[in-house]
């Protein structure tokens, strides 16, 4: 049996300060998409997608088949990560290089229809690993280590995709990319930061004073985890969608490995990250943190001479990420309960990159 992507393991009911306007997105859906709707006028349902922290995404059924709705969060003022119509030219641009996303059906610019532009995009079936695998699916440790190989040579086939001939470059300003986050996210740090953190104070500086050369400029997904990726049920290596090209841009290959070994929790990383984080690569058979740098160094061709770097300011990129979120929790321009411990993990995420600073390793060997 399949784990569908918004069955009842990925959605829940509409959180009340997420509610949309069903009925103003029937009336667009009938003048700019009526393909999308049952021609028998059944009325369209909404569930939430319960998992990620960034841009809204429902599950809207009762049409002519499911489909998927983005949209970005409340209490934000823009910037490129909720900016859901570049991540709709993103996914389009994708598919037509033959990468394995979501098709969009739709977008909208016009914010009076649900209080913010929007897009919709096919609903894909399958497989998402997250805290554990689907009961149902037998994730041993071939298994385990399968996965983990597929992840690494889809990550390095991002890599090599040519920016220049799917025209993308104008996504990111290419060379010096390993300066311009190292300074973006430093000050998202001082601008967000609600309570002193004093470790998250440390690593900004320590990636500011020891920051090594761009090797090289590639596309980067830039949030590249295994719950952004839907797995075919019956053979879990396949990918049948990429998710989530919100943060999508054009730079150092490395910066994006960096990201993805933030996400990857090892057994021995503390209780709190193992419950935020992706539980799943902890499993006997899933390789480590260190493992996975080489494996990604075999995939790719390219040598990472500097990992501890790239790891830190993965982990550094997703506590300033946790802290802005919670800041607007804090605020009340959030109200989903799960910000409430954001503020703790960051403070976990900040000990987890100066443990990498202090011992000069990203993990186990």
């Amino acid at each position: 049996m399949s784990e569908r992507v918004g069955g009842p393991r990925d959605t829940v009911p509409v959180r009340p300060g997420d509610v949309l306007d069903a009925a103003s997105l029937v009336v667009w859906l009938q003048a700019h998409a009526p393909a999308l709707l049952d021609s028998r006028s059944a009325p369209i349902t909404m569930q939430q997608f319960g998992g990620g922290f960034s841009n809204l995404t429902y599950l809207v059924d009762g049409g002519s088949a499911p489909f998927v709705l983005r949209r970005p969060p409340h209490g934000v003022a823009g910037g490129i990560a909720h900016d859901v119509l570049r991540e709709s030219r993103v996914l389009s641009a994708m598919r037509a290089a033959g990468v394995p996303v979501p098709r969009v059906l739709a977008t909208c610019d016009d914010a009076t229809v649900l209080g913010a532009p929007f897009f919709l995009m096919e609903y894909v079936d399958g497989v998402i690993l997250r805290h554990a695998p689907p009961p149902e699916i037998a994730f041993d440790e071939p298994v385990a280590a399968g996965v983990a190989q597929m992840f690494v040579r889809q990550m390095a086939s991002l890599h090599a995709l040519d920016v220049h001939a799917m025209g993308l470059t104008a996504l990111g300003r290419g060379g010096g990319y390993v300066a311009r986050q190292i300074d973006g996210w430093n000050r998202r740090w001082l601008q967000s930061r609600t309570h002193d953190v004093p470790s998250i104070d440390r690593v900004g500086e320590w990636l500011a004073a020891n920051q090594p050369a761009d090797a090289g400029v590639s596309l980067l997904h830039n949030d590249f985890k295994y719950d952004n990726l839907v797995l075919d049920p019956s053979n879990l290596t396949h990918v049948r969608a990429i998710l989530d090209w919100e943060m999508a841009t054009v730079g150092c290959p490395l910066m994006d490995l960096g990201t993805s070994l933030a996400y990857w929790v090892e057994a021995d990383d503390p209780p709190l990250l193992r419950a935020l984080g992706l539980g799943v690569t902890a499993l006997p058979g899933s390789p480590t943190r260190t493992e996975l740098v080489r494996m990604y160094e075999d995939a790719s061709g390219r040598s990472v001479e500097h990992p501890v770097f790239f790891f830190s300011y993965g982990v550094f990129k997703l506590a300033v990420v946790a802290q802005q979120i919670f800041a607007r929790y804090e605020r009340g321009l959030a109200q989903d309960p799960r910000f409430a411990r954001l503020g703790e993990a960051v403070a976990a995420l900040g000990a987890l990159a100066e443990r990498a600073l202090e011992t000069g390793a990203i993990g186990r060997g």
